[in-house]
């Protein structure tokens, strides 16, 4: 049953970065437009289809994290494990979608973060409460 536990945590993981990634890309339009804060820009937005895929990716990952947390994941551990990995995979995909450049001080920030990723999923089931 772990095994199943953890499956629907990193796919929640990974549809909530997927959502971050699509969000980034609905947007980039944008920076080549004038602002429209009126009912066309909105319209623009709402049926923009990576706006409706990464909201779609938003609840899916929304479904996956309840899910799991109702399987006896603790909430103190599991958060910070669903945060810290979906920033990793934002950070990196970034890198690789976007062209944005990563230094040396993010290239360390990962590797830390990584480090309490892993030191926190060894205690993220909750096997007594």
């Amino acid at each position: 049953m772990q095994v199943q536990i953890v499956l629907f945590f990193c796919i929640a993981v990974f549809f909530n970065a997927l959502a971050n990634i699509l969000m980034k890309t609905s947007s980039l339009a944008d920076a080549e437009k004038p602002i429209q804060a009126n009912a066309n820009g909105l319209f623009q937005t709402l049926f923009n289809p990576y706006f409706i895929l990464g909201l779609a990716s938003f609840g899916l990952a929304l479904l996956g994290y309840r899910f799991v947390l109702g399987k006896g994941l603790k909430l103190s551990l599991a958060y910070p494990v669903f945060t810290s990995s979906g920033f990793i995979i934002v950070l990196l995909a970034s890198a690789f979608f976007f062209k944005e450049r990563l230094n040396l001080t993010q290239w360390i920030g990962i590797v830390f973060i990584l480090i309490g990723v892993w030191l926190t999923a060894l205690q993220m089931f909750d096997v007594e409460s």
